[in-house]
C-alpha cells in the first residue's frame, strides 16, 4: 500500500494554501556575490550560493512555463536587494515561503525548457556552504508538457520518500512476544539540528539511540528498530514508513533541542496535539518539522473525507495510549532524578508523531542551550541512567497496555 504517496499531493496543496502568511526561521541564506543567472548557449544557467546545504527539489510547470525549485528554509531576502545576473530567457525571478519549513524559487521562462543539470555542491567546491547548479536546455512543447504533468519533481536532492508497505492490518501488541520499539534519532546528515560547543544534536541523539537500543536488548523483552544508523538525513515521512515496515509497536523520537529564547532545562515528553500546549511547544514543533505527512492506515481507494475519518478513528484508540506512555516516561525519569522541565508533559503538532496507529512520543532529553543539560547529554554515565529509565517506563507501560488489550478483546 503506497500510503505516503497517496497523501503527498493532497497535503502539499493544503500546506501551500496556508503558507502565504507564514514566515521562515531560515536555515540557509542566499549569497548574491557567489550566485549568477545567465544565458548559456541556447539555454539558461543558474548558480545559487547558499550559506549551508539544505534539502531541495526542482521541476518544471506549465501555464506559464516556469522552473520551480523548492528548498528547505532558505532566506531569499538578498534576491530583492542585489540582482546577480540577467537572462533574456527568464521573464521573472521571485522567491518566498511555500509551506512550514519550505521556500520556493520560481523562474518564469519564455518557452519550453527541460532540466539538463541539477546538482548541489558542498564543502571546498562551495566555499564551505552549498552551490546549487541548474542548467535548462530548450525542448519541444510536447516534451515540456509531459515533464510538467509529472506528479512528482524530476530531480530531488534526496531519495524520494519510501512508502510504507504493509501486508495486513496492524494488530495491537498483547504481550505475547517482544515489544518492537522504533527509535528515531532526530536530524542527521545535512540537518545537524541544534549546535553548541562543537557538538550537534544529530550526533548526540544517534549516540544515545545506540546506547538505548543496547539497553533495551540487554533488558530482554524488546525488539529495536532504528530509523537511522548513521549520520544521514532521513525525511520525516520515511522515519514513519520505517516504523511501519518493521512492525513497530511504539515510536520514540529522540531530540536535544536549544531554546530559541529564554532559559530551559530538563527533559520534556511530547505527544501529538493539533494545538500546542504553549507557544514554546509550537515553535519547537515548527523547527523540527519540515514536512507534514501521515502514514499507517490503509487508505487505498478511499477519498480524502473517508481517509480523514479512518485516521481519526485510529487515533481515537492510539492517542490515550501515547498519553499513558508519556506519563510513564516522565514518572521513570523523575524517579531516577535525571532532571525534568518544569512542564515535562506537553503536546505539539510534530509531524513525526502523526502515525495514526502507533503510540508515539517525542522526548527532548534536555536543552543544548543549557550548559548543565549539554554536560548531561555529553556524559555517558548520565545517558546510561536515562536509557535505564526509558527502558523501565517502556516495560511498565507495555504490561499495562497489553492488559488493556486483553480486556478489549474479551
Amino acid at each position: 500500500m503506497r500510503v505516503l504517496a497517496a497523501l503527498w499531493a493532497v497535503l502539499w496543496l493544503a500546506m501551500a494554501g496556508m503558507a502565504a502568511g507564514q514566515g521562515l526561521s531560515a536555515l540557509a541564506r542566499l549569497d548574491p556575490a557567489g550566485s549568477r543567472l545567465r544565458d548559456a548557449g541556447g539555454g539558461i544557467a543558474l548558480d545559487l550560493a547558499l550559506s549551508q546545504p539544505v534539502p531541495w527539489r526542482v521541476r518544471v510547470l506549465d501555464a506559464p512555463p516556469r522552473l520551480v525549485a523548492d528548498f528547505r528554509e532558505v532566506d531569499w531576502g538578498a534576491l530583492d536587494r542585489t540582482p546577480f545576473g540577467t537572462s533574456q530567457r527568464v521573464r521573472d525571478l521571485r522567491a518566498g515561503p511555500l509551506a512550514p519549513g519550505w521556500s520556493r524559487l520560481v523562474l518564469e521562462l519564455d518557452g519550453p525548457y527541460r532540466v539538463a543539470e541539477a546538482e548541489m555542491r558542498t564543502g571546498a567546491d562551495a566555499a564551505g556552504g552549498a552551490l546549487v547548479r541548474l542548467r535548462l536546455d530548450p525542448t519541444d512543447p510536447a516534451d515540456f508538457a509531459a515533464r510538467a504533468a509529472l506528479p512528482d519533481p524530476e530531480h530531488w536532492a534526496l531519495p524520494l520518500p519510501r512508502p510504507a508497505e504493509t501486508a495486513e492490518p496492524r494488530r495491537r501488541h498483547r504481550g505475547e512476544g517482544p515489544l518492537t520499539v522504533a527509535l528515531d534519532p532526530g536530524h542527521g546528515g545535512i540537518d545537524p539540528g541544534a549546535e553548541r560547543g562543537g557538538k550537534t544534536e544529530a550526533a548526540l541523539m544517534l549516540t544515545f539511540a545506540r546506547e538505548l537500543k543496547e539497553a533495551l536488548v540487554r533488558a530482554g523483552g524488546f525488539s529495536v528498530v532504528m530509523t537511522r544508523e548513521a549520520d544521514v538525513f532521513v525525511p520525516l515521512e520515511t522515519r514513519i514508513a520505517i516504523a511501519h515496515e518493521q512492525g513497530a509497536d511504539v515510536f520514540l523520537s529522540l531530540h536535544g533541542d536549544a531554546a530559541a529564547e529564554g532559559e530551559a532545562t530538563g527533559a520534556t515528553v511530547y505527544v501529538l496535539a493539533d494545538e500546542a500546549s504553549d507557544a514554546a511547544s509550537a515553535a519547537l514543533a515548527e523547527r523540527h518539522d519540515r514536512d507534514s505527512l501521515l502514514a499507517g492506515v490503509d487508505l487505498k481507494g478511499q477519498d480524502d473525507v473517508i481517509a480523514g475519518v479512518l485516521m481519526d478513528m485510529a487515533r481515537r484508540e492510539t492517542a490515550p495510549r501515547s498519553d499513558r506512555l508519556s506519563a510513564a516516561l516522565v514518572a521513570a525519569i523523575a524517579a531516577e532524578g535525571l532532571g525534568l522541565h518544569s512542564k515535562p508533559r506537553r503536546g505539539a503538532a510534530f509531524s513525526v508523531l502523526k502515525s495514526p496507529d502507533i503510540p508515539s512520543v517525542l522526548i527532548e532529553l534536555g536543552y543544548m542551550s543549557s550548559p548543565r543539560d549539554l554536560d548531561r547529554l555529553s556524559d555517558p554515565a548520565w545517558r546510561a541512567r536515562m536509557a535505564g529509565a526509558i527502558a523501565a517506563a517502556l516495560r511498565d507501560w507495555s504490561v499495562a497496555d497489553a492488559a488493556e488489550a486483553a480486556l478489549l478483546r474479551q
